[in-house]
Parts: C-alpha cells; sequence; structure tokens
C-alpha cells in the first residue's frame, strides 16, 4: 500500500473543499472496497478524507411522501429498515443479495454505488486495463470473458457493474444528491449517474472532480409486486451473472431493469413499455443492442429466462 495523510472533516461543504484542494485525493467511509484496491495499489490515494462524522446517516421521509437516504447509511440499516422493507421491497431484497453480512454491516450507501468492477483484468496489475491504466487496452476483449458485459459495452471496455443495490435505485427511480466544492448543490438521477464506457471507460459517473454525495433519495412509494431475483455461480458471496429487478402493477404495466449485463443498472423505458406484451418483447427491447463475446453469450439467455420467470411470479402475485 503506498503511503497516504489522512484527515476528518466535520462537514460536507469541508470535505468536498479539501477533495479539490489536495490532488489525489479521496473519499472513504466503510472501505470495503476502497481499501482493497489500495492493498493492491489499483486505487492509490495521496490522501483520505474520512468522512464517517457527517452525520449522513439517517433516513427521513420527504415532504413528497418517499426517503432521503443518508451517504452513510449502512446496507443492513438500510435493508432492515421498516419503511423500505413494507414501501421499497425490491431494494431491501437487493442488498440482502449482495455480500456477506459483516460486509453490510460496514459498507455505506454511497459506497454500493461507487464501487468498481470486480473484472480480473481489473485487478490483475500485470494485465492492461482501460479503467485501472487509460488508453492501455481491455483484455478482457480476447480472454476470459464469461462474467462481462453484453450490452452497452465499448472497444475500450466490457466491463460490468457489481452493484446489486444500484439496479434497485434504477428501478425505483431514486437521485443522488451531491454536494461540489464550490458549494453547490445538485440532485443527479441515478438513470444519469453511470457514464458508457466509450473511449473512457476509467471516468464512470457524471461527478465532477470533489463532488460529494450526501444521500439518495427514493420518490413516494410506486406499489406494485416487488421482485429481485439474482442468478449467480453459487447461492452466496458472489456476483450477479444476471440479475432482473421488477415492479409489476395488477394491470401489467410496470418497470424492469438488470444487472450482471451493462457497465451500469439496465433500463430501458422502451422495454418498461412493452410489460403488457409478455416478456419476449421486454427483452427485445432491453437487448436489441447487445454484443456479446462467445464466451457471455449464455447471458442473453439466462437473461431471457430469468425476465420471463420473474414477470410470471410477479403477475401472478400483483
Amino acid at each position: 500500500m503506498k503511503a497516504f495523510t489522512y484527515e476528518r472533516v466535520k462537514t460536507p461543504a469541508e470535505a468536498a473543499a479539501s477533495a479539490q484542494r489536495t490532488r489525489g485525493a479521496k473519499f472513504i467511509a466503510g472501505g470495503t472496497n476502497l481499501l482493497d484496491l489500495m492493498k493492491l495499489e489499483i486505487e492509490t490515494p495521496t490522501h483520505l478524507i474520512d468522512v464517517n462524522g457527517l452525520g449522513l446517516d439517517s433516513i427521513p421521509a420527504t415532504d413528497e411522501g418517499g426517503l432521503r437516504i443518508g451517504a452513510l447509511v449502512r446496507n443492513t440499516d438500510l435493508a432492515a429498515d421498516s419503511r423500505v422493507r413494507r414501501d421499497y421491497a425490491v431494494l431491501s431484497r437487493a442488498l440482502l443479495a449482495g455480500a456477506s453480512g459483516q460486509l453490510r454491516n460496514q459498507a455505506t450507501t454511497t459506497g454500493n454505488l461507487l464501487q468498481r468492477t470486480r473484472c480480473p483484468y481489473f485487478y490483475d496489475t500485470n494485465q492492461p486495463c482501460n479503467k485501472r491504466l487509460p488508453g492501455s487496452g481491455c483484455a478482457a476483449l480476447e480472454g476470459f470473458s464469461r462474467q462481462h458485459a453484453v450490452v452497452g459495452v465499448s472497444e475500450a471496455c466490457i466491463a460490468t457493474h457489481p452493484s446489486d443495490m444500484a439496479v434497485a435505485m434504477r428501478l425505483l427511480d431514486a437521485g443522488v444528491e451531491t454536494i461540489a466544492p464550490d458549494g453547490k448543490a445538485r440532485t443527479i438521477p441515478v438513470a444519469d449517474f453511470y457514464r458508457a464506457p466509450g473511449k473512457t471507460p476509467h471516468l464512470e459517473t457524471t461527478l465532477t472532480p470533489g463532488e460529494l454525495i450526501v444521500a439518495v433519495t427514493l420518490p413516494p412509494p410506486a406499489g406494485g409486486k416487488h421482485i429481485y431475483r439474482k442468478v449467480r455461480d453459487r447461492a452466496s458471496y458472489a456476483f450477479a451473472l444476471v440479475s432482473v429487478a421488477a415492479i409489476v402493477q395488477p394491470d401489467g404495466s410496470g418497470r424492469v431493469a438488470l444487472g450482471g449485463v451493462a457497465h451500469k443498472p439496465w433500463r430501458m423505458a422502451e422495454a418498461d413499455a412493452q410489460l403488457p406484451n409478455g416478456a419476449q418483447a421486454v427483452y427485445d427491447a432491453l437487448f436489441a443492442s447487445a454484443h456479446p463475446t462467445p464466451e457471455n453469450a449464455f447471458k442473453l439467455t439466462l437473461a431471457k429466462r430469468t425476465l420471463a420467470s420473474v414477470l410470471t411470479e410477479a403477475r401472478a402475485q400483483a
């Protein structure tokens, strides 16, 4: 691990200003992903800004009838919140399908959104990876690609985003509240939060330098039947090959989002509109631009079957 300096801050504005002031600074909260990457010297921050003292660990209701989830709310607490379990069940289920209980006890809402890919070439510093070292190439393109993306890919990167929680947040139309070093606040829809890989896959989100996430907001409950189904190589402690999050209303309308297939939670308005027409129509809309490798083409069949199963169950119970 490279040497670094460390400070604790008391306000979000102080944290953002420090990040802008110090070249190579990173925010740290739970550290469940960042510390692992630092040990491997994939992340080499010169300065760590500890944000655990900012008091962003509550889940108040909003005036609109939704919830405002503090950036530092632990995954365990979010999944167990009675309002989340009742009104946003897909979120609770996605969180519980994620990491071990020990990791959920430490991992934060923001950290979950910002975790980096688990592509083995990203983790192997002896291999080229455009996410880790821009311009070096992508070893996965001609290498082992079974776990990789089948849609939303580019010639520079085919890595997937690993978060289960982010898939549910996308389904729920969540917003990401931030504060910039100049004190300006904004809310970024999760739909616009993740960048397409293009030629710059190392630029993963639309956050600007020093911008700090302070909360994630959920709109009023959508109702309907909530399902989150994660298909993986083993029953626990594994990232999704394919995951399907769905909310289906009694009239057959609803929304779907998928994980494990793209650089971000994969949801399309065209696919949501096809829900009354059946799983095949939804699948066709979601994967019209699919570009799998020979090793991960099976994900398309897996996604189609998982989607059909989830929608059948949801309609039966909605």
